[in-house]
């Protein structure tokens, strides 16, 4: 007679039948792990003599020994130094886990739109891995004035939602207006405005990726970009020289580090959004 409880209760591996195999992880840098014991969360930043250090959201650095005790996504994983992994967990820009196998998805009928080529060029870069996965499209309006028009000749429903992501969204501003109008409309329920405090999306990388103290301060009644490329010594008489500046700046945005949290939080609230279920 077959004994499910096995021949040998003292045989060797005993204690580990039927524990959850905890996996070990790469230590990579900007990995983002939370500490089991004690909440503390951060992107780490380097592995040194048996040790990670992680930095918070507030830049404030910590070390912690390497191995269990750590939790990605509420997952308990076991950091290792990244040399010896034989396979290492891919992450996307955005700082998500990146599948094994990427399988063309047919667009949702939701949609992300964003005021301008500039926008959707930063957020294809760090979220466009992510966005593919979901089967997102990201479009841009070539401004938020003309989101009525929109909004009138496709109308959104509980399964075709916009999500909008809009510059310089404060309290009085020509756009918070804009947004308060949509969401008392008849579209208001289908439709999510969020947007940042920057005059312009340049001003959503970091000045640390650039490499400056701070962006330049622009007198009113100067266009904002033909002025920052005034102050870097870069041209700045075409459109052409405004979008090689630009292209410039991207080549130095990497990861969802080099962005402002202003501007994380707001991409990832609209990619929850659009990818909800319509019931929700």
């Amino acid at each position: 007679m077959d004994d499910r409880y096995g021949s040998d209760v003292l045989a060797e591996g005993w204690r580990d039948r039927g524990a959850k195999k905890v996996p070990n992880i790469a230590a990579e840098r900007d990995l983002v792990v939370e500490v089991a014991d004690d909440g503390y969360c951060g992107a780490i930043t380097g592995v040194q003599s048996g040790h990670v250090e992680l930095e918070d959201y507030k830049g404030r650095k910590r070390l912690f020994p390497l191995g269990g005790g750590f939790l990605i996504e509420g997952q308990p994983v076991r950091l290792i130094p990244p040399a010896l992994t034989k396979q290492t967990v891919k992450r996307t820009a955005s700082g998500s886990f990146a599948p094994d196998e990427q399988r063309a998805r047919v667009a949702l009928p939701s949609r992300i739109l964003v005021e301008g080529k500039h926008d959707a060029e930063l957020v294809e870069k760090v979220w466009g891995a992510d966005l593919r996965v979901e089967g997102v499209v990201v479009e841009f309006l070539q401004g938020v004035d003309l989101l009525d028009e929109l909004l009138a000749n496709e109308p959104p429903s509980a399964t075709r939602r916009y999500g909008v992501l809009v510059d310089h969204l404060v309290p009085g501003s020509k756009e918070s207006r804009i947004a308060e109008a949509v969401a008392r409309g008849p579209h208001g329920r289908h439709v999510r405005i969020v947007g940042h405090p920057f005059i312009d999306v340049w001003q959503c990388v970091t000045p640390k990726t650039l490499g400056i103290a701070r962006w330049p301060e622009i007198p009113r009644g100067t266009d904002w970009k033909t002025g920052i490329c005034r102050a870097f010594g870069w041209p700045y008489e075409t459109q052409g020289d405004t979008g090689r500046a630009w292209q410039f700046i991207l080549s130095k945005v990497h990861t969802y580090r080099d962005l402002e949290p202003d501007l994380l939080g707001r991409v990832e609230e609209l990619i929850d959004f659009v990818t909800a279920p319509a019931n929700s």
